[in-house]
């Protein structure tokens, strides 16, 4: 009897656990009965919310899903824009469970699944959206238009997965490498070509400045050597001026002294050697200093 309590008290503790189950925060749930998603008796799908709930053990499958908003945050991918250029796009979508029957039925609760037909769904409505316009209008101001386009577009086909699309972003607009390469190639040619244009310009104007400033050189040059044989000459003939003063007062001292500086330079070193007549003009103050 004992163990038979036993054996009906582990059943009730095991039935107990069994029938008990708990969605998290943040989480929804949904009871799979017989392979079949549980609904009211309106037909509508049972929605747990975050709270402890009961179920039949052993015969209700609880699967719990996140209904958080998700991100799709993917690599960027290649799209055509009107005039057959490629552009590399880097977008990303928020989206959220909306019909959890119709999102587990379609994707098995599988999120990885539920983001690739995402991510075909999102990719065709911006191709399309790409597809009807120019790079120039994308760029120019219609990208706000075309991401709401694009949303507008997913959200539609995106309902038969049971997810609402919140939101489709461009992150970024890029060129492909091999054309980015081409572009930047062809900017730096022009921009040589621009600054051999200006560096040839500079040379010329250099050269000119360097002429215009060597004749100025030159005329300040002629001039500065005309003031100075100008103030050379005035010297001399001031010089002179004074010699003939100073030989007109006394012509004999004078004579005299050019006489002693003439000696003096002529005997100034040992190894000079003077060949001439001694009865010279050149030796009179030496043989008489009161000759004239």
């Amino acid at each position: 009897m004992k163990n038979l309590l036993i054996a009906l008290v582990v059943v009730l503790v095991v039935f107990g656990f069994g029938s008990i189950f708990v969605v998290k925060e943040g989480n929804k749930a949904i009871v799979i009965q017989f392979g079949k998603v549980q609904r009211d008796s309106s037909g509508q799908t049972v929605v747990f919310e975050p709270g402890l709930h009961f179920k039949l053990p052993f015969i209700d499958t609880v699967r719990t899903l996140d209904a958080r908003v998700q991100t799709l945050d993917d690599t960027p991918d290649r799209f055509v824009t009107a005039e057959k250029k490629d552009l590399i796009v880097d977008s990303y979508v928020k989206w959220r469970i909306k019909d959890f029957a119709k999102y587990y039925l379609s994707t098995g609760g599988l999120k990885d699944r539920a983001e690739d037909l995402l991510k075909q769904k999102v990719n065709n409505g911006l191709r399309s959206e790409f597809g009807n316009r120019t790079i120039t209008q994308i760029v120019s101001g219609e990208r706000s238009e075309l991401m709401n386009q694009a949303m507008q577009q997913a959200a539609a086909s995106s309902d038969e997965i049971g997810i609402e699309i919140v939101d489709v972003r461009v992150k970024q607009i890029n060129l492909p490498l091999e054309v980015s390469n081409s572009i930047y190639q062809r900017m730096r040619a022009e921009r040589e070509a621009v600054a051999k244009e200006h560096r040839s310009q500079g040379q010329e104007q250099a050269e000119v400045i360097r002429a215009d400033i060597e004749a100025k050189v030159t005329v300040m040059l002629a001039d500065a050597e005309k003031n100075a044989r100008k103030v050379k000459g005035e010297g001399d003939a001031q010089a002179a001026q004074i010699y003939a003063k100073a030989y007109a007062k006394d012509r004999e001292f004078y004579h005299f002294l050019r006489s002693m500086d003439a000696y003096k330079a002529s005997f100034a070193s040992k190894e000079d050697v003077l060949v001439v007549s001694p009865d010279s003009d050149f030796f009179k103050y030496m043989q008489n200093p009161n000759a004239k």
